[in-house]
């Protein structure tokens, strides 16, 4: 029988995992930031000012910060299935309580709590692709399960906007509603986890001898190369194998600054949409979700596209800063613009160009970096990068709060997109995993 070829074996790996972890990461985005919808009414109703609102929505990524390397640690020692089946059913529980808000104290509770629960999710998913998909893969691999969070937005918005329409059913506010029915598909998905996901590729009773075989040698022999070129390792060291070496490599943390621009860039952005749209339009809550998907649809497009020409082509860095650039002079347009439609359109080429970048970003450290280092240094990367997803909110808050408009927060935004761009330029990447992008 002919050996199986990469692209035949990465087909099946696509089909038997992607659309089941794409769902989840709907799941997780849509819990996320539906609190930008929530404000529509809630911050009325509870008399939260702006900056309360940006402090909340930011506040999460404080408690996602806090437990993102110890959540990878866990996962690699308890496998991929039990513990992201755990963390669906925890973040589920808390995202749907927060109907019970009732104060400013409380509202920054719930959403620490739901950050220390989503953190291990996603990076776990990273460092699970790298476990099933080889190196010349992962760019447009990473890009198609990431474009779920840009369709989070484009289900999410008119979903959002037509629940926050049950204003009083039942004595409970739309804003409630919405917590409790976005929160409950986590629940349940959780328990599908357990019993559908493998752990590994040894486990996958769908993959025939000879495809789990060549899988398997094949990401051995990537391991061992990648281990000779491994990003942790400072150059001229001895090949180090401890999980905290990840943290001592200037390229790390250079990884760690972009995304946290990147961030930074992407959630302001996520959990202000709505009220911008609202604010620029006036129309009523579901149309602002219907408009608030516009510029979901154009990045999920976008990051397809961007992640397959990074793979064919074998070139990391420009895709990662020639979207951002893109994005930079997006947010500027926006913030200077008057035009609804101009900004709208704006606001869709500032979307694409956070979105568009994710796909070639994480396909450098799930290369570079060795077994031994790779849970931990995949979740330093994202909770120092989604540090920004505290900032972001929060200074569109205080912006907002004492400007009126989010003109101001829209310039911050454009600076932190061009100081990604600046810095992915900056990227080293060794020969050796040069060669293994385009061989």
């Amino acid at each position: 029988m002919p050996a199986p070829t990469e692209s035949a074996v990465v087909a099946k790996l696509t089909r038997r995992l992607i659309p089941f972890l794409f769902l989840l990461y709907i799941v997780a985005y849509v819990d996320r930031i539906n609190v930008g919808f929530a404000k529509l009414q809630m911050s009325a109703q509870l008399h939260f000012s702006e900056d309360v609102y940006g402090l909340a929505a930011g506040i999460f990524f404080a408690g996602y910060f806090a437990f993102q390397v110890p959540s990878n640690l866990i996962l690699r020692r308890v496998g991929a299935r039990r513990w992201i089946a755990l963390l669906m059913v925890v973040w589920g529980a808390i995202s749907a309580s927060m109907m019970l808000v009732t104060t400013a104290r409380s509202f920054y509770a719930f959403r620490f709590a739901l950050g220390v629960a989503e953190a291990g999710f996603f990076p776990g998913v990273i460092l699970y692709l790298r476990s099933w998909f080889p190196a010349a893969a992962r760019a447009r691999t990473i890009a198609l399960f990431m474009t779920a969070a840009a369709l989070a937005g484009v289900v999410g918005g008119p979903i959002s906007g037509a629940i926050l329409s049950m204003e009083h059913t039942g004595d409970l506010a739309g804003w409630q509603w919405l917590f409790l029915l976005e929160g409950l598909p986590a629940i349940l998905l959780g328990a599908v986890v357990y019993f559908r996901l493998p752990d590994n590729p040894a486990d996958a009773t769908w993959l025939n001898a000879e495809d789990r075989a060549w899988l398997l040698q094949s990401l051995q022999r990537e391991n061992e190369t990648h281990s000779a070129a491994d990003l942790s390792t400072p150059q001229g060291a001895p090949q180090q194998r401890r999980w905290w070496d990840a943290f001592l490599n200037p390229t790390v943390l250079l990884l760690s600054v972009i995304y946290f621009g990147l961030n930074t860039s992407s959630y302001g952005i996520s959990l202000w949409l709505p009220s911008m749209v609202k604010g620029i339009s006036s129309a009523g809550n579901f149309k602002v979700g219907i408009i608030s998907a516009l510029p979901y649809i154009v990045a999920a497009i976008g990051m397809v596209i961007v992640g397959r020409h990074s793979d064919r082509t074998g070139e990391r860095r420009w895709h990662v800063a020639t979207p951002a650039l893109a994005g930079a002079f997006a947010f500027l347009a926006a913030a200077y613009s008057t035009s609804t439609l101009v900004v709208v359109a704006a606001l869709c080429v500032a979307v694409l160009g956070t979105f568009a970048m994710l796909g070639p970003f994480w396909a450098i450290p799930t290369s570079m970096l060795n077994a031994a280092t790779a849970s931990a240094g995949i979740a330093f990367i994202n909770s120092i990068g989604n540090l920004g997803g505290f900032a972001g909110p929060y200074i569109l808050g205080l912006t907002r709060n004492s400007s009126g408009n989010f003109k101001s927060g829209l310039l911050v935004l454009a600076a932190a997109m061009m100081l990604c761009a600046g810095l992915a330029i900056l990227i080293r990447i060794p020969r050796a995993e040069l060669h293994s992008y385009i061989e």
